[in-house]
Protein backbone atom coordinates (compact mmCIF):
# COMPACT_ATOMS: atom_id res chain seq x y z
CA UNK A 1 0.00 0.00 0.00
CA UNK A 2 2.70 2.43 0.31
CA UNK A 3 3.77 2.63 -3.42
CA UNK A 4 -0.85 3.34 -4.26
CA UNK A 5 -0.78 5.88 -1.37
CA UNK A 6 2.43 7.63 -2.66
CA UNK A 7 1.28 7.40 -6.51
CA UNK A 8 -2.25 8.30 -5.76
CA UNK A 9 -1.92 10.85 -3.20
CA UNK A 10 -4.83 13.58 -4.18
CA UNK A 11 -3.57 17.55 -4.35
CA UNK A 12 -5.85 20.49 -4.61
CA UNK A 13 -2.83 22.55 -5.84
CA UNK A 14 -1.48 22.22 -9.14
CA UNK A 15 1.91 20.35 -7.97
CA UNK A 16 4.15 19.42 -10.12
CA UNK A 17 4.92 15.64 -10.52
CA UNK A 18 7.24 15.53 -13.53
CA UNK A 19 8.72 17.33 -16.80
CA UNK A 20 11.13 16.01 -19.06
CA UNK A 21 11.85 16.13 -22.54
CA UNK A 22 13.43 13.80 -25.53
CA UNK A 23 13.94 14.23 -28.60
CA UNK A 24 11.53 12.39 -31.40
CA UNK A 25 10.00 12.20 -35.09
CA UNK A 26 8.38 15.61 -33.91
CA UNK A 27 10.01 19.30 -34.08
CA UNK A 28 9.08 20.17 -30.65
CA UNK A 29 8.75 23.46 -31.83
CA UNK A 30 6.05 24.28 -29.68
CA UNK A 31 5.08 25.12 -25.65
CA UNK A 32 5.83 22.48 -22.88
CA UNK A 33 2.30 21.00 -22.52
CA UNK A 34 1.20 20.15 -19.36
CA UNK A 35 -1.68 17.28 -18.45
CA UNK A 36 -3.38 16.77 -15.10
CA UNK A 37 -3.52 13.92 -13.18
CA UNK A 38 -6.11 13.14 -11.26
CA UNK A 39 -6.72 10.71 -7.98
CA UNK A 40 -7.44 7.61 -9.66
CA UNK A 41 -5.21 4.82 -11.61
CA UNK A 42 -6.57 5.31 -14.88
CA UNK A 43 -6.34 8.92 -14.68
CA UNK A 44 -2.66 8.35 -13.90
CA UNK A 45 -2.36 5.76 -16.89
CA UNK A 46 -4.09 8.23 -19.65
CA UNK A 47 -1.61 10.75 -18.81
CA UNK A 48 2.02 8.75 -18.21
CA UNK A 49 1.56 6.77 -21.79
CA UNK A 50 0.64 10.04 -23.66
CA UNK A 51 3.60 11.46 -21.96
CA UNK A 52 5.74 9.00 -22.96
CA UNK A 53 4.74 8.79 -26.78
CA UNK A 54 4.37 12.89 -27.21
CA UNK A 55 8.01 12.80 -25.59
CA UNK A 56 9.76 10.31 -27.42
CA UNK A 57 7.50 10.27 -31.16
CA UNK A 58 7.03 14.10 -31.27
CA UNK A 59 10.02 15.76 -28.72
CA UNK A 60 7.25 18.06 -27.07
CA UNK A 61 8.43 18.61 -23.30
CA UNK A 62 5.27 17.11 -20.78
CA UNK A 63 4.57 17.75 -17.33
CA UNK A 64 2.38 16.02 -15.63
CA UNK A 65 0.08 18.30 -12.54
CA UNK A 66 -1.61 16.17 -9.83
CA UNK A 67 -4.71 18.02 -9.73
CA UNK A 68 -8.83 16.81 -8.47
CA UNK A 69 -11.13 16.94 -10.95
CA UNK A 70 -12.74 20.10 -9.46
CA UNK A 71 -9.94 22.28 -8.89
CA UNK A 72 -8.50 21.18 -12.81
CA UNK A 73 -11.40 23.35 -14.37
CA UNK A 74 -9.87 26.57 -13.21
CA UNK A 75 -6.49 25.32 -14.19
CA UNK A 76 -7.63 24.63 -16.78
CA UNK A 77 -9.37 28.16 -17.53
CA UNK A 78 -6.43 30.02 -15.62
CA UNK A 79 -3.58 28.40 -18.29
CA UNK A 80 -2.02 26.16 -15.46
CA UNK A 81 -3.33 23.42 -17.54
CA UNK A 82 -3.39 22.32 -20.89
CA UNK A 83 -5.37 18.63 -21.20
CA UNK A 84 -7.09 16.70 -18.73
CA UNK A 85 -7.59 13.46 -20.86
CA UNK A 86 -10.19 11.32 -18.23
CA UNK A 87 -13.43 13.64 -17.76
CA UNK A 88 -16.21 11.37 -16.02
CA UNK A 89 -19.09 14.21 -17.57
CA UNK A 90 -21.87 13.09 -15.65
CA UNK A 91 -20.53 14.90 -12.56
CA UNK A 92 -19.36 17.83 -14.22
CA UNK A 93 -21.93 19.21 -16.00
CA UNK A 94 -22.09 22.92 -13.99
CA UNK A 95 -17.89 22.91 -14.99
CA UNK A 96 -18.99 21.74 -19.00
CA UNK A 97 -21.52 24.37 -19.19
CA UNK A 98 -19.64 27.19 -17.26
CA UNK A 99 -16.27 26.64 -18.66
CA UNK A 100 -16.82 25.24 -22.28
CA UNK A 101 -20.18 26.26 -23.04
CA UNK A 102 -20.58 29.85 -21.39
CA UNK A 103 -17.29 31.41 -21.17
CA UNK A 104 -15.60 29.45 -24.26
CA UNK A 105 -12.02 28.89 -22.33
CA UNK A 106 -11.99 24.83 -22.21
CA UNK A 107 -12.43 22.77 -25.52
CA UNK A 108 -14.08 18.97 -25.58
CA UNK A 109 -11.83 17.30 -27.55
CA UNK A 110 -13.93 14.27 -27.97
CA UNK A 111 -14.67 10.72 -26.44
CA UNK A 112 -11.56 9.02 -24.38
CA UNK A 113 -12.92 5.89 -26.17
CA UNK A 114 -13.27 4.18 -22.24
CA UNK A 115 -16.64 3.81 -20.72
CA UNK A 116 -17.03 4.50 -17.02
CA UNK A 117 -19.59 3.49 -14.76
CA UNK A 118 -20.02 4.54 -11.04
CA UNK A 119 -21.93 2.81 -8.65
CA UNK A 120 -22.63 0.34 -5.61
CA UNK A 121 -20.46 -2.45 -5.21
CA UNK A 122 -20.71 -5.67 -3.44
CA UNK A 123 -18.57 -8.83 -3.44
CA UNK A 124 -19.99 -11.95 -5.87
CA UNK A 125 -20.33 -14.19 -2.52
CA UNK A 126 -22.65 -11.69 -0.75
CA UNK A 127 -25.07 -11.64 -3.97
CA UNK A 128 -24.88 -15.25 -5.01
CA UNK A 129 -25.90 -16.55 -0.96
CA UNK A 130 -28.18 -13.25 -1.14
CA UNK A 131 -29.37 -12.85 -4.79
CA UNK A 132 -32.11 -10.28 -3.73
CA UNK A 133 -28.78 -8.15 -3.19
CA UNK A 134 -28.28 -7.39 -6.98
CA UNK A 135 -30.85 -4.59 -6.39
CA UNK A 136 -31.44 -1.94 -3.56
CA UNK A 137 -34.84 -3.43 -2.71
CA UNK A 138 -32.56 -6.66 -1.46
CA UNK A 139 -30.69 -4.25 0.72
CA UNK A 140 -33.73 -3.08 2.50
CA UNK A 141 -33.66 -4.72 5.78
CA UNK A 142 -30.61 -6.44 5.49
CA UNK A 143 -28.33 -3.43 6.18
CA UNK A 144 -27.54 -4.71 9.40
CA UNK A 145 -25.03 -7.49 7.15
CA UNK A 146 -22.83 -4.64 6.66
CA UNK A 147 -22.82 -3.30 10.13
CA UNK A 148 -19.58 -2.38 11.61
CA UNK A 149 -17.92 -1.51 15.13
CA UNK A 150 -17.94 1.83 13.79
CA UNK A 151 -22.03 2.28 12.28
CA UNK A 152 -23.91 -0.03 15.11
CA UNK A 153 -26.90 -1.52 14.05
CA UNK A 154 -26.85 0.41 10.83
CA UNK A 155 -24.93 -1.07 7.64
CA UNK A 156 -21.62 0.32 6.49
CA UNK A 157 -21.66 2.28 3.35
CA UNK A 158 -18.18 2.94 2.63
CA UNK A 159 -17.06 6.65 0.54
CA UNK A 160 -14.35 7.06 -2.38
CA UNK A 161 -12.11 9.64 -1.88
CA UNK A 162 -14.22 12.38 -0.89
CA UNK A 163 -12.51 14.95 -3.98
CA UNK A 164 -14.59 12.23 -5.99
CA UNK A 165 -18.01 13.09 -7.10
CA UNK A 166 -20.68 10.83 -5.38
CA UNK A 167 -24.24 11.22 -4.24
CA UNK A 168 -24.62 8.14 -1.52
CA UNK A 169 -26.19 9.76 1.36
CA UNK A 170 -28.74 11.74 -0.73
CA UNK A 171 -29.38 8.88 -2.33
CA UNK A 172 -29.72 5.84 0.87
CA UNK A 173 -31.96 8.88 2.25
CA UNK A 174 -34.15 8.83 -0.14
CA UNK A 175 -34.17 5.05 -0.89
CA UNK A 176 -34.85 4.73 2.68
CA UNK A 177 -32.27 2.66 3.68
CA UNK A 178 -30.32 2.21 6.91
CA UNK A 179 -26.78 2.93 6.31
CA UNK A 180 -24.03 4.86 7.13
CA UNK A 181 -21.78 6.52 4.94
CA UNK A 182 -18.23 6.18 6.01
CA UNK A 183 -15.67 8.13 4.31
CA UNK A 184 -12.55 6.38 3.60
CA UNK A 185 -10.46 9.72 2.58
CA UNK A 186 -8.64 8.52 -0.15
CA UNK A 187 -8.69 5.63 -2.61
CA UNK A 188 -5.68 3.73 -1.33
CA UNK A 189 -7.39 4.09 2.62
CA UNK A 190 -10.78 2.56 0.68
CA UNK A 191 -8.98 -0.12 -1.06
CA UNK A 192 -7.19 -1.42 1.61
CA UNK A 193 -10.39 -1.69 3.46
CA UNK A 194 -12.13 -3.36 0.53
CA UNK A 195 -9.42 -6.05 -0.04
CA UNK A 196 -9.22 -6.81 4.10
CA UNK A 197 -12.89 -7.47 3.42
CA UNK A 198 -12.44 -9.41 0.62
CA UNK A 199 -9.48 -11.43 1.37
CA UNK A 200 -11.37 -12.47 4.70
CA UNK A 201 -14.78 -13.35 2.80
CA UNK A 202 -16.60 -10.48 4.88
CA UNK A 203 -19.54 -8.72 3.52
CA UNK A 204 -19.02 -4.71 2.19
CA UNK A 205 -20.61 -2.68 -0.17
CA UNK A 206 -18.94 0.33 -0.95
CA UNK A 207 -18.90 3.19 -4.00
CA UNK A 208 -16.82 2.42 -6.90
CA UNK A 209 -16.45 2.33 -10.97
CA UNK A 210 -15.29 0.86 -13.42
CA UNK A 211 -12.64 1.17 -15.71
CA UNK A 212 -9.94 -0.67 -12.78
CA UNK A 213 -7.67 -2.90 -12.28
CA UNK A 214 -9.65 -4.51 -8.95
CA UNK A 215 -12.64 -5.90 -11.45
CA UNK A 216 -9.81 -8.09 -12.71
CA UNK A 217 -8.66 -9.40 -9.32
CA UNK A 218 -11.88 -9.74 -7.46
CA UNK A 219 -15.35 -10.71 -8.57
CA UNK A 220 -17.45 -8.05 -7.22
CA UNK A 221 -21.05 -7.27 -8.69
CA UNK A 222 -22.53 -3.93 -9.54
CA UNK A 223 -25.77 -3.22 -7.16
CA UNK A 224 -28.68 -2.16 -9.75
CA UNK A 225 -30.34 1.26 -8.46
CA UNK A 226 -33.07 3.01 -9.51
CA UNK A 227 -32.44 4.04 -13.30
CA UNK A 228 -30.53 7.07 -13.97
CA UNK A 229 -32.73 9.54 -15.66
CA UNK A 230 -31.93 13.18 -17.18
CA UNK A 231 -32.12 15.70 -14.37
CA UNK A 232 -32.64 13.26 -11.48
CA UNK A 233 -29.88 14.27 -9.89
CA UNK A 234 -31.54 17.84 -9.84
CA UNK A 235 -31.52 19.13 -7.08
CA UNK A 236 -29.84 16.67 -5.79
CA UNK A 237 -31.92 16.86 -2.41
CA UNK A 238 -34.20 14.17 -4.56
CA UNK A 239 -32.03 12.29 -6.23
CA UNK A 240 -32.87 8.59 -5.72
CA UNK A 241 -31.56 7.47 -9.27
CA UNK A 242 -27.99 6.03 -9.53
CA UNK A 243 -25.39 6.86 -11.22
CA UNK A 244 -25.44 6.64 -15.42
CA UNK A 245 -22.64 5.46 -17.96
CA UNK A 246 -20.26 7.79 -18.57
CA UNK A 247 -19.10 8.01 -22.17
CA UNK A 248 -15.70 9.33 -20.58
CA UNK A 249 -14.41 12.29 -22.61
CA UNK A 250 -11.12 14.63 -22.73
CA UNK A 251 -11.15 18.40 -22.29
CA UNK A 252 -8.06 20.85 -23.41
CA UNK A 253 -7.01 25.05 -23.06
CA UNK A 254 -9.50 26.72 -25.92
CA UNK A 255 -5.96 27.87 -27.24
CA UNK A 256 -3.72 24.81 -26.87
CA UNK A 257 -4.22 24.52 -30.80
CA UNK A 258 -2.65 27.80 -31.14
CA UNK A 259 0.34 26.87 -28.97
CA UNK A 260 1.12 23.92 -29.88
CA UNK A 261 -0.80 22.26 -33.01
CA UNK A 262 1.18 18.34 -32.99
CA UNK A 263 0.58 17.53 -29.33
CA UNK A 264 -3.19 19.64 -30.01
CA UNK A 265 -4.03 17.00 -33.01
CA UNK A 266 -2.00 14.22 -30.75
CA UNK A 267 -4.49 14.78 -28.06
CA UNK A 268 -7.19 14.86 -30.02
CA UNK A 269 -6.44 11.53 -31.25
CA UNK A 270 -5.57 10.00 -27.99
CA UNK A 271 -7.90 7.09 -27.15
CA UNK A 272 -7.60 4.20 -24.09
CA UNK A 273 -9.90 1.25 -24.04
CA UNK A 274 -11.30 -0.03 -20.81
CA UNK A 275 -9.15 -3.30 -21.48
CA UNK A 276 -6.04 -0.89 -22.08
CA UNK A 277 -6.17 0.88 -18.72
CA UNK A 278 -7.22 -2.00 -16.66
CA UNK A 279 -3.48 -3.60 -17.55
CA UNK A 280 -1.68 -1.10 -17.42
CA UNK A 281 -3.06 -0.11 -13.50
CA UNK A 282 -3.04 -3.82 -12.57
CA UNK A 283 0.82 -3.31 -13.46
CA UNK A 284 0.91 -0.49 -11.17
CA UNK A 285 -0.86 -1.52 -8.16
CA UNK A 286 -0.44 -4.94 -8.54
CA UNK A 287 2.94 -5.90 -9.79
CA UNK A 288 4.57 -2.53 -7.74
CA UNK A 289 5.92 -0.91 -10.91
CA UNK A 290 6.07 2.79 -11.32
CA UNK A 291 3.51 4.30 -13.86
CA UNK A 292 6.16 5.57 -15.87
CA UNK A 293 7.38 2.06 -16.14
CA UNK A 294 4.23 0.49 -16.54
CA UNK A 295 3.07 3.11 -19.44
CA UNK A 296 6.36 2.14 -21.19
CA UNK A 297 5.82 -1.75 -20.79
CA UNK A 298 2.24 -0.76 -22.52
CA UNK A 299 3.60 1.24 -25.28
CA UNK A 300 6.66 -1.30 -26.04
CA UNK A 301 3.64 -4.09 -26.72
CA UNK A 302 0.77 -1.68 -28.10
CA UNK A 303 2.32 -0.27 -30.66
CA UNK A 304 -0.64 -0.43 -33.49
CA UNK A 305 -2.83 1.22 -30.79
CA UNK A 306 -0.27 4.15 -30.18
CA UNK A 307 1.37 4.87 -33.47
CA UNK A 308 -2.60 5.51 -34.30
CA UNK A 309 -2.69 9.17 -32.32
CA UNK A 310 0.46 10.99 -33.87
CA UNK A 311 -0.31 13.50 -36.34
Amino acid sequence: MRTRSRIFAAGASLALLTGACASGVGNGDGEPVTLAANPWPGSFANVHVAAQVMESELGIDVDITEIDENAQWSGLDGGELDAVLEVWPSGHGDNIETYIDDLGSVEDLGELGALGQIGWFAPSYVVDENPDMATWEGLEGNEEMFATAETGDSGRFLAADPSFVQFDEVIIENLGLDFEVVQSGSEAAQLTEVEAALDDGEPVLFYFYTPHWLHAKYDLELVELPEYEEGCEEPEEERTCGYPEDVLMKVAAADLDERNEEAYEFLVNFQMENEWQDEITFMIDEEGMEPDEAAAAWIEDNEDAWSAWLP
